[in-house]
């Protein structure tokens, strides 16, 4: 039969023969459908594994980052200094002006410097 899948020049099926037709028998492990975990909070749950009952000390009913209660542990600070840098930039956009405001007051000074200087050549030329 082997021949016969190597003259077809099927890869696939030369795979397939020679993994799952010829598998090893009795070395895989027996795999549970209802392994039972249990969590060091007291919380069980069912899950597929290989081993009959799992014993852990965290799960997601008692995690800090699913629970929401996670404490940043920052020796150097800096979650404090970007959120200080933040809040000034904040209080400082407060009191800017956007881009079209400063154009618009530059076009209104250009205007006003252009008709002081036409009435200055008008002037100066009579």
């Amino acid at each position: 039969m082997l021949v016969s899948l190597y003259r077809t020049n099927s890869a696939f099926l030369f795979i397939f023969y020679y993994y799952f037709v010829n598998m090893k028998k009795d070395i895989h492990p027996k795999y549970h459908k209802d392994a039972k975990v249990i969590c060091a909070c007291g919380n069980t749950f069912t899950t597929g594994s290989v081993l009959p009952e799992i014993k852990t000390e965290l799960c997601s009913a008692c995690h800090p980052f699913y629970t929401g209660k996670q404490k940043l542990v920052d020796t150097a600070r800096r979650v404090e200094k970007f959120q200080a840098k933040m809040a000034v930039q904040k209080e400082v956009a407060k009191t800017r002006k956007g881009k079209k405001a400063k154009r618009a007051v530059k076009a209104e000074t250009r205007a006003k410097k252009e008709v002081t200087v036409k009435a200055e050549k008008k002037s100066g030329k009579k």
